[in-house]
């Protein structure tokens, strides 16, 4: 069956039809034929099943396919890590209160990867009570109660939505992430690649980005009209 749900999430064809058309920028635009990520994989999760239902995890037709084929190099790379995807956009892109971008498909949160105390891979809670995480605040050092950012599996991430984006002819814009949490990166076996490739957020945003981190993809798109 995990190997079979694999198979299937790679038959973009067979499942989604016509291209998605992307227009405008991440903070003014729209889009067309947007894609539903799947609830889940062998290694990944949805954030919120209600807030998927609810149309917030539509994403660009080539984003979908970098998000599937990074996810799967992880699997393979790193089995016992586990990921958890959080918001993205609605079908036909525009407003995504209350996010300044993810209009047009091209914007993707992802729930920071954490490790509990034995260092085995777990996800942040994600629920309505904690606004589906996004209310988790980690502390300077990047715990949350005993749990501990997993920077592994975090800069792994990082690389194989990179490398999947250039397979596919495109890119990551920007990664942003605490810029006071991102030396973890560096200290990784993905360290020189990420300084060398990846361009990471140099000042705090205005949300602090550390329970998640957001990464915009650069693809191809019609101007806004």
């Amino acid at each position: 069956m995990k190997y079979l749900l694999t198979f299937l999430l790679w038959l973009p064809g067979v499942v989604f039809g016509s291209d998605s058309v992307c227009y405008g920028t991440t903070s003014d635009g729209r889009l067309e034929n947007g894609v539903e990520l799947p609830r889940s994989g062998p290694n990944f999760v949805t954030y919120s099943d209600v807030a998927r239902l609810a149309g917030r995890t539509y994403v660009h037709s080539e984003v979908h396919e970098i998000l599937i084929a990074a996810y799967s190099a992880l699997e393979k790379e790193l089995p016992d890590k586990i990921y958890k995807y959080a918001e993205t956009g609605f079908k036909d892109g525009g407003p995504f209160s209350p996010h300044k971008t993810h209009r047009n498909g091209l914007s993707v949160d992802f729930m920071t990867p954490m490790m509990d105390k034995n260092g085995k891979s777990v996800h942040l809670p994600t629920n309505p009570w904690n606004k589906f995480g996004y209310n988790i605040e980690l502390d300077e050092q990047g715990h949350y109660e005993d749990l501990s950012i997993d920077y592994d599996a975090l800069a792994a991430h990082i690389v194989a939505l990179d490398r999947a984006a250039k397979h596919r002819g495109h890119t990551l814009w920007r990664v942003i992430f605490d810029p006071k949490l991102q030396p973890g990166l560096f200290d990784t076996e993905y360290g020189e690649y990420i300084k060398a490739n990846i361009q990471l957020s140099q000042k705090r945003s205005w949300v602090r980005h550390d329970e998640h981190y957001h990464v915009d993809f650069v693809v191809p798109c019609k101007q806004l009209i």
